[in-house]
């Protein structure tokens, strides 16, 4: 990264008002309301620390944690106020230029020799500012009021409440999804308002969609306070956003409370992976988490078609070709049919909508390639009757006979309330490939899925329903809660009693010992027929 004096030279331009740094992230200043990379490294966590160390001090950077922090300095004359925040190995700071007297002499930039601080006031008989006080951003309590309407500031405020989404809606106060339930904050909202924050921020390409179609969709970065992924259409009473808070970091399988028998999928050489559930139910941050065991662990080519890009996945051991509907490729499907040749090793399409999107996915899981994806579907056994039905009749034996092959795992996934309602826990319902399933799909019988998974826990099958049942067990959720999610809530409220134990196969060896004595049997009643 470039030492911070250069950086900060930035901010001597009229048209550029910010300067955030970020670890994984370009260092990026704000110029006419859009971000702007102004160096091409990206920092360390050390690197931003280092930086934050030079402007406000050690002694204050000492105090970095996950609630944002803001300071007023003033750096060779320049006043700036500094907003600062830790979150795990992820550190975000921004430099906005402030006004003049904002702020007493700060620590020196760069490599210049130790000097005294020069004194804030020109004349000797003036009283000395007092030094500057570390205090926390604004937090769940601080309402929104007109003074506070810049887009940014919103965003930020929601992701300090750790808000999931932000609904900005003309004739209603802002909203905030928090704990899956949508909370008012501040003042109402007129359609004008509403008007003035959205629209300077949705895309060129995307304003004819936008008033052709009434809404489009788009990803917004600003920098330091992390990614979103933007809803934005019109409504009767006028225009409305959707704000999807975009983790700044990439999230794992721990830290999702995902069972780690989903990263022994990732090791196919091939196959298809599909994660399933309602929307907004996080099945892409479980894409994601999975996509960065691959980056994390592989030297593959993972190519991404997204719609649009959502994480930003650094550099690790794989390389990342990351794809987005509208700006990089004109459709899903046409992006599919040009990866083939752009020699990928595993291939992310962030949703499966359509048959030939569906037909390039199964050609291509049976190519030498590992595809992953999302489906909007409830359970792991409809998912599968979907991508059949989703051919005609005629077409739908051979579907059957690729999914029979070719299927890895199928990840289906909810957000249940977790017990004190102030956020979401999620419950799983894991079904990996096998020869049983295989057999089910081949020979038209899905409907005898459910009874595989009542005995197939040593199949590595999860329910859905003993999965919530230890999320009930753990004291991460309550019965209640559960029984809102569970398809069948008495025979949830059973296994939590333990008055239902669910049954399991038994090892492959004892099948193959009982297959053999069937067959045997069967050939001594053929041979004496035959006779």
């Amino acid at each position: 990264m470039k030492p911070i004096a250069e950086l900060l030279r930035h901010l001597s331009r009229p048209e550029v008002s910010e300067l955030a740094l970020a670890s994984g992230r370009n260092p990026s200043v704000k110029s006419n309301g859009a971000y702007q990379p102004v160096d091409a490294a990206i920092p360390t966590a050390a690197d931003v620390l280092r930086a934050l160390n030079a402007v406000v001090g050690s002694e204050r950077a000492a105090t970095l944690a996950d609630k944002p922090m803001q300071w007023n300095v003033r750096v060779e004359g320049v006043s700036l106020s500094v907003a600062a925040m830790k979150r795990g190995d992820m550190i975000n700071v921004r430099l906005t230029r402030g006004a003049e007297a904002a702020a007493p002499a700060a620590a020196p930039v760069a490599a210049k020799p130790a000097a005294p601080a020069a004194p804030v006031a020109a004349k000797p008989a003036a009283a000395p500012v007092p030094a500057p006080v570390a205090r926390p951003l604004a937090r769940p309590a601080t309402p929104i009021t007109g003074n506070a309407r810049d887009l940014a500031a919103l965003l930020q405020q929601a992701r300090g409440e750790r808000a999931s989404d932000v609904h900005l809606v003309s004739g209603r106060p802002l909203l905030f999804r928090l704990g899956g339930e949508l909370r008012p904050r501040g003042e109402i909202y007129s359609a004008e308002t509403v008007e003035a924050l959205v629209r300077p921020h949705v895309p060129e390409r995307l304003l004819e969609v936008l008033e052709r179609e009434g809404s489009c969709d788009f990803a917004l970065d600003f920098a330091a306070d992390g990614r979103f992924r933007v809803n934005v259409s019109r409504q009767r009473t006028g225009l409305k956003a959707c704000f999807r808070l975009i983790p700044l970091e990439i999230p794992t399988l721990a830290s999702l409370g995902l069972p780690p028998e989903i990263e022994k999928a990732v090791h196919h050489h091939q196959g298809l992976i599909v994660v399933t559930g309602p929307s907004g139910h996080g099945k892409t941050n479980t894409l994601a988490a999975i996509l960065d065991i691959i980056n994390s662990h592989t030297a593959h080519h993972v190519l991404t078609v997204e719609d649009p890009i959502e994480f930003m996945h650094p550099r690790k051991k794989a390389m990342m070709s990351q794809r987005e509907v509208g700006t990089h490729t004109k459709t899903f499907a046409s992006a599919l049919k040009g990866s083939l040749r752009e020699d990928p090793d595993v291939i992310v399409v962030g949703e499966l909508r359509d048959t030939e999107t569906v037909r390039m996915a199964l050609a291509a899981s049976e190519t030498g390639h590992l595809l992953v994806s999302t489906m909007n579907t409830p359970s792991a056994a409809k998912t599968i009757d979907r991508l059949i039905d989703l051919f005609p009749p005629a077409d739908q034996g051979q579907v059957r006979i690729s999914l029979s092959t070719g299927l890895r795992l199928i990840v289906s996934q909810r957000l249940v309330p977790t017990a004190d309602g102030q956020g979401l826990v999620a419950a799983v319902e894991i079904l990996p490939g096998s020869i049983a399933l295989g057999n089910l799909i081949r020979d038209n019988k899905t409907f005898q899925i459910p009874s595989l998974q009542q005995r197939g826990k040593a199949l590595g099958i999860i329910r859905f329903e003993d999965s919530l049942a230890e999320l009930v067990r753990s004291g991460k959720t309550t019965l209640e809660h559960a029984k809102v999610f569970a398809d069948n809530p008495d025979e949830l409220e059973a296994v939590v009693s333990g008055k239902r134990q669910p049954a399991t196969l038994p090892p492959p060896d004892a099948l193959s010992e009982g297959a053999g004595k069937m067959m045997s049997k069967m050939g001594s009643v053929f041979g004496k027929k035959g006779a």
